[in-house]
């Protein structure tokens, strides 16, 4: 790997976890586009370098600093996990057969929809 893409990905993981952090984001919304873009991965292997990156306990830190001050409903996301890591076998092996002009697009309708809402239809 260059040096060059070494830092770039290096400063995309940086972002990602920043923002993660500050924003509850999942780091995927943040690292998908931009190694697409700055990377020029195709949606696909930006996908599975996302998600492959995450099943380390990259998040554990953060969610261990929400836990202490009391923000983290350990039902809740015990429920979750278990529902995500079957739900991301059978979305991993659907998102693999598509063509990536169509992943890429419904991505990218899936951001513009959440921010539409949190926009113009969030209640405060």
């Amino acid at each position: 790997m260059e040096l060059q893409n070494a830092a770039i990905i290096g400063l995309i993981g940086a972002a990602a976890g920043i923002l993660s952090g500050m924003l509850g984001i999942g780091g995927a919304i943040v690292i998908i586009p931009a190694m697409a873009l700055f990377l020029g991965y195709s949606q696909q292997l930006a996908q599975g370098t996302a998600l492959m990156m995450m099943v380390l306990p990259v998040g554990a830190l953060a969610a261990f600093q929400y836990y202490q001050k009391g923000f983290v409903d350990m039902r809740a996301a015990m429920i979750m996990a278990v529902f995500f890591f079957v739900g991301g076998y059978f979305g991993s092996k659907f998102a693999t057969q598509l063509p990536q002009e169509i992943l890429k697009k419904t991505f990218a309708l899936l951001l513009v929809g959440i921010a539409f809402k949190m926009w113009f239809f969030d209640k405060s």
